[in-house]
């Protein structure tokens, strides 16, 4: 009986595998069936739009609408499968720069033709349709991706969750539309689309009513400026990104065998370990591990690294969140004062590149510049390795965290242990992120206005990116952006002129870059005042007022490359109050 059994339990092992396999072949054969028909509706929109432009201001912008759908339902594709292809079709109105080749890409897509066409101005006619004809040139680019594409189940279900991330930290900030602000009713169009890729993996009543019921939520309150977006994220955009998850579990679909800046096990965007530290490391030596980050803890707070002079805790104090609290930190010498303002550690792991200018790539680089300026510490990090060997506990503290090295203590394991314990500085455990993982009781009617504001009206949301609150974008974090703001000097002269900091052009000497400065984080935002890369705002209710009015262009500072748009905001002193307390419960608990 049991050897008649097992050919029998073979045979429908094979079935079953054979069923598998010719399961996901279908899926990859009609996914992509499913996208050359929407990329062929992509390009009938965009020769409507070519034609419109002889044609009226409102018939122009209901084509450029149009367009605008049609690449949408195709986003969650050409966002994942092809990231430069979709620069090209939808990326930021401004130039591309390439810091290391010293080169300037202009740039292209669907933001660039919007500017074009609010308003209308038909003497730039010859340049709207020479964008829309290289919005044309990408779709044929993207085409031909298309076609060469080889679908599996994981990756298709992995770009759909992202879709939704890109929706929450993107889509509804007003990110790709700024002018239009038509982005939280695309968040709609998105969600529809991904919702008629997953239908293609068979039937799943449930996951597809809450996808639904997040497009009827949206169509109940499409406005920009009104629309709730925390409710939006708790009671629909998380579910549905929870369910896309559990469905392929349920799917036995095995995760990715690679993971990028988050975890394959991500349910939404705000769990609490959604990050993967690993993908911001340049090198498997530098991955943090418990032994690295003790040891980089102790070096962070003595003075041994300098030679005795300083620590770096000395301008980045744990109950400032790593900050110092002085506008710009403390040179060596008595009475300087160091070129800027002293950043926050908290979270800096998360980004790929430090400083205000973003010279350095790694945080290791960081450590390694912080130790060797003359005004900050004036020593080098070899001769820390020297100094530190010499004490027996540090050599064995060494010996642990890098289990290969031999008798000498290399400089690079100096600037990986403290790298570490700099990468550990990110607990996710604000009042805010309690709130967004159900705790409906953390944060307050105010609180909750605030965040709407921050991501709508105010358009904060829009540089400094949710979850991070920094300028390193969602869903894939693979860029940290930077933005000239036109900061004064000092903003109580009778009549303000820009820092004369140049920023990330004093390094590069390209123009377009003049006077920008990294997007910081906004986490624990409340205790580490004064602000700005020359502290020249004493606290949130200047740097709110200063937004409000349109950054340097608002306060007389006219700078060719402002970033920031020059329109004022028109907030109200409630809607100020609100977002400053939004920006309050971003305190991490613990930090004080």
């Amino acid at each position: 009986m049991f050897k008649k059994t097992v050919p029998f339990i073979l045979f429908l092992f094979i079935v079953l595998l054979s069923y598998c396999t010719l399961k996901s072949s279908d899926v990859n054969k009609d996914v992509k069936a499913h996208l050359l028909k929407q990329l062929d509706t992509l390009d009938n929109s965009t020769i409507q739009l070519l034609a419109a432009a002889n044609s009226t201001e409102a018939n122009l912008q209901q084509a450029f609408l149009n367009t605008r759908i049609a690449y949408k339902k195709m986003e969650w594709f050409s966002e994942y499968y092809a990231p430069t292809t979709s620069r090209e079709l939808n990326g930021a109105p401004l130039p591309e720069i390439e810091i290391e080749e010293t080169k300037v890409f202009e740039p292209s897509g669907l933001q660039v033709i919007e500017e074009y066409i609010y308003p209308y101005d038909k003497a730039a006619k010859t340049d709207l349709v020479r964008e829309i004809n290289s919005f044309k040139s990408s779709l044929v680019r993207l085409r031909v991706i298309l076609n060469d594409t080889e679908f599996t189940q994981a990756h298709i279900l992995d770009a759909c969750k992202l879709e939704v991330f890109r929706i929450i930290g993107l889509g509804i900030s007003g990110f790709d539309t700024p002018i239009c602000k038509t982005g939280v009713e695309e968040a709609a169009i998105s969600l529809a689309a991904i919702a008629d890729v997953l239908k293609l993996f068979g039937e799943n009543p449930t996951l597809q009513e809450q996808i639904n019921a997040a497009i009827l939520y949206i169509g109940k309150s499409p406005d920009f400026d009104k629309f709730d977006r925390a409710e939006f994220i708790i009671r629909h955009a998380n579910v549905v990104s929870r369910g896309i998850l559990n469905w392929q579990n349920q799917l036995a679909i095995k995760p990715l065998n690679t993971e990028l800046a988050l975890h394959n096990s991500t349910a939404t965007l705000f769990d609490k370990n959604a990050f993967n530290v690993k993908h911001f490391v340049n090198t498997a030596e530098a991955i943090p591990d418990a032994r690295k980050i003790a040891l980089g803890k102790l070096l962070f707070f003595d003075p041994v690294i300098s030679g005795a002079t300083r620590a770096c805790s000395n301008c980045h104090q744990p109950q400032l969140a790593f900050t110092d609290g002085l506008p710009k930190s403390v040179a060596l010498t008595q009475g300087k004062f160091v070129k800027r303002n002293s950043p926050t550690l908290m979270y800096a792991g998360l980004q790929n590149n430090q400083f205000y200018d973003m010279r350095s790539k790694t945080l290791e680089g960081q450590a390694t510049d912080v130790i060797a300026n003359k005004d900050e510490m004036h020593a080098s990090v070899e001769d820390a390795a020297h100094r530190l060997e010499k004490k027996p506990e540090y050599f064995k503290q060494f010996k642990t965290a890098f289990p290969g090295m031999d008798s000498v203590i290399r400089p690079r394991y100096v600037m990986i242990a403290l790298a570490s314990y700099v990468r550990s500085l990110a607990p996710f455990n604000s009042r805010f992120d309690q709130y967004m993982r159900g705790n409906s009781r953390k944060l307050s009617k105010d609180e909750i206005n605030g965040f709407n504001l921050f991501m709508g009206k105010a358009k904060c949301g829009t540089c400094h990116f949710t979850p991070l609150f920094n300028g390193t974008a969602p869903p894939v974090f693979a860029n940290t952006e930077a933005e000239v703001l036109g900061v004064p000097a000092d903003p109580r002269a009778k009549h303000p002129v820009v820092d004369p900091d140049e920023g990330r052009s004093f390094h590069s000497k390209i123009s377009e870059i003049k006077y920008a400065f990294k997007t910081p984080t906004l986490r624990n935002i409340a205790l580490t005042a004064p602000y700005m890369h020359n502290g020249a705002f004493k606290n949130l209710e200047e740097v709110i007022d200063f937004y409000d009015l349109g950054g340097g262009a608002g306060i007389g500072i006219n700078l060719d490359n402002q970033t920031l748009p020059a329109d004022k905001l028109n907030l109200t002193v409630k809607e100020k109050n609100d977002i400053i307390a939004f920006l309050k419960s971003l305190t991490d608990e613990g930090v004080k």
